[in-house]
């Protein structure tokens, strides 16, 4: 009769140890950068008409996702301050690529320069490190430029 209490003890024991070793290793990922469980890229199931449309497909991408909102808090000296940015849609090329899609904006054109594109893009990229890059839609010139992030390795100076 002891030793199946014992055994009892030892199994609560060990189920216990298991569900927080499973509660930390959750958490923990909900905290690390690169996480799969935090930060995709949410899909919007409204995508509203724009010329912009044809001109993606013209290319080979398809349209997943409409616009999307993201909310940002900055805290200065103590006080909050909110900002936001906009991703105009979504697109995926193939299963495993998806494209975040700025639209061309008569009154804030990009500045295809070094400078110009990290001020301009380097918040998208970074708060979604897993998507395969922006296309920028030049409605006007019917164009889409696709834009990645890399590093560089100090060669082109």
């Amino acid at each position: 009769m002891v030793a199946n209490a014992d055994r009892a003890v030892m199994a609560l024991i060990i189920l216990a140890a298991a569900v927080f070793a499973i509660y930390r290793i959750y958490v923990w990922l909900q905290k690390s950068p690169g996480s799969y469980l935090k930060d995709r890229i949410p899909l919007n199931d409204e995508i509203e008409p724009h010329p912009a449309l044809e001109i993606l497909e013209g290319e080979g991408y398809e349209v997943v996702g409409g616009k999307l909102k993201i909310p940002l808090v900055f805290t200065l000296d103590g006080s909050s301050l909110y900002s936001r940015l906009f991703i105009d849609y979504v697109a995926a090329r193939n299963e495993d690529s998806l494209y975040l899609v700025i639209l061309s904006r008569p009154r804030k054109m990009l500045e295809f320069t070094g400078s110009g594109l990290r001020d301009a893009l380097l918040p998208y990229l970074l708060i979604y490190p897993e998507c395969s890059g922006v296309l920028y839609v030049d409605t006007a010139a019917s164009a889409v430029h696709l834009i990645r992030l890399g590093r560089d390795d100090g060669e082109s100076d």
